[in-house]
């Protein structure tokens, strides 16, 4: 049976995973990292985990930034993981064959198509809440990447054209709503963590509360307003805000049920994550072993 190896680059830890195509993980390795690292260094750690792991099997690596379009490099990461914008890690390898990168986002939704919430389904669009907001798109059961890799960054959706800009530039956007970067700024400086103020609010926090349940109510608007324009049948929340579970997940229903468009009563299925901070790298393995399917 054929495996591979799957390599989710992040600025604290390298996750890989070694997978055969009967979806059965083989090994799992966590690696720790530092961004901002000496140019090479990252990536020679790379290398050696890649031996050890892999030897000659295909690899897939899964990243934060914008992929080339030939997926060969990571072609824009700005001020991260320093030494890997550009790197053509085809040729880095050393491998006939392609070494194909993925945005994290879109790998992890890979990963949850393969293995988890989005199992046997063909449209769904993931959402990853944590410092920013992230996602990605399922359509016709491929990854939907667009022109430029852009594709899936719903943490830049426009909810307030009046509001602060996103690092975009995107005024109002949803993750200047949600996201854990500015949880002191939305909160006056009482809290300093979306994981406090979900505690807070569930322990009676009229405050915290509020705000809480303003900042889901954006979520649910943007979600609702995603199903317009992609019209998915699965919508899977991620990332680490999305382990507050009912905390979450409740309002989040709730919220939905006043917003979405329900033509003859069907509503989009709401899913947490299954695969956790594994999902990036499964879903690199399958690219890995998809890719030496068409080559």
């Amino acid at each position: 049976m054929r495996t591979a190896l799957g390599i989710d680059l992040g600025g604290t830890q390298i996750k890989a995973v070694v997978a055969a195509e009967n979806g059965e993980i083989l090994r799992r390795e966590l690696r720790p990292t530092h961004d901002g690292i000496v140019d090479g260094a990252f990536a020679q750690t790379i290398r050696l985990l890649a031996e050890e792991l892999g030897g000659t099997i295909p690899i897939a690596l899964s990243a934060p930034g914008l992929a080339s379009a030939d997926r060969r490099k990571i072609a824009h990461l700005p001020g991260r993981l320093r030494g890997l914008e550009g790197l053509d890690w085809t040729n880095f390898f050393q491998r006939e064959s392609l070494v194909p990168v993925s945005n994290d986002a879109q790998s992890a939704l890979l990963g949850e198509a393969w293995l988890g919430a989005a199992r046997g389904v063909s449209n769904a669009i993931l959402i990853t809440l944590g410092t920013g907001v992230g996602g990605a798109i399922l359509s016709e059961g491929r990854i939907l990447r667009g022109h430029l890799g852009r594709s899936g960054h719903f943490g830049h959706l426009c909810l307030d054209p009046d509001g602060p800009r996103s690092i975009v530039g995107m005024p109002g956007a949803l993750e200047c709503w949600i996201g854990n970067y500015n949880v002191s700024e939305r909160s006056a400086g009482k809290f300093l963590t979306t994981h406090d103020l979900i505690a807070a609010s569930e322990g009676g926090d009229d405050f915290a509360r509020e705000i809480w349940l303003k900042s889901v109510r954006a979520l649910a608007c943007a979600i609702g307003s995603l199903i317009n324009v992609i019209d998915p049948e699965v919508v899977i929340v991620g990332g680490g805000i999305s382990q507050a579970g009912e905390a979450l997940f409740a309002p989040l229903r709730e919220e939905l049920a006043k917003v979405e468009w329900r033509p003859a009563g069907n509503a989009v299925s709401l899913r947490s994550a299954q695969l956790g901070e594994w999902a990036g790298a499964i879903g690199a393995a399958r690219t890995a072993l998809d890719t030496l399917s068409i080559a």
